[in-house]
């Protein structure tokens, strides 16, 4: 065999179709777009525009925002602690914190603090150090001997520069 001898297997290439070279070509006049002027053109963006309009997005009410400040947690069921706890993932005689609970891939990433929730059974005795747990969780967790520490989330605060006068 020589290079020169080389083609690609059979069907793995084809021959591409030159449009817009008139009516007889089979792909002429609209060149398969189906239709003339912008819409046939490339960087076309014109979703939302209804004809000048007041578009429907800007015609209704906005309300509420987005504290770009607030904290997310994971949330942590006391029944997936004590399903960790019965698969030997998590030792029940040390505290259970964030560092725990990502060793033993109950969380999968820790966020801004963990939260425990009341869901499901916990029968062993355990302290958990987290940023936050409802009412239930704690209730739960004292039923059993255990105790729950609420941690303080440390926060960096935002800084913003002042603005120069050029008086």
């Amino acid at each position: 065999m020589k290079l020169n001898d080389l083609k690609p297997k059979e069907g793995a290439t084809h021959n591409y179709k030159r449009v817009g070279r008139g009516i007889g070509s089979g792909k002429g006049k609209q060149a398969g777009k189906g239709t003339k002027g912008q819409k046939s053109r490339s960087g076309v963006a014109i979703n939302g525009f209804e004809g000048g309009q007041m578009p429907l997005y800007m015609r209704l009410p906005k309300h509420g925002f987005t504290n770009i400040h607030a904290n997310t947690y994971v949330t942590v069921t006391t029944g997936r602690i004590q399903q960790a706890i019965d698969s030997k993932q998590i030792d029940a005689k040390n505290a259970v914190d964030a560092e725990t609970l990502l060793k033993a891939k109950v969380i999968s990433n820790k966020r801004d603090g963990i939260r425990l929730v009341n869901k499901g059974e916990l029968k062993s005795k355990v302290t958990f150090k987290v940023a936050g747990a409802s009412k239930g969780a704690s209730d739960a967790v004292a039923k059993a001997g255990g105790s729950v520490e609420i941690i303080k989330i440390e926060v960096a605060p935002v800084v913003r520069k002042k603005p120069k006068n050029n008086a």
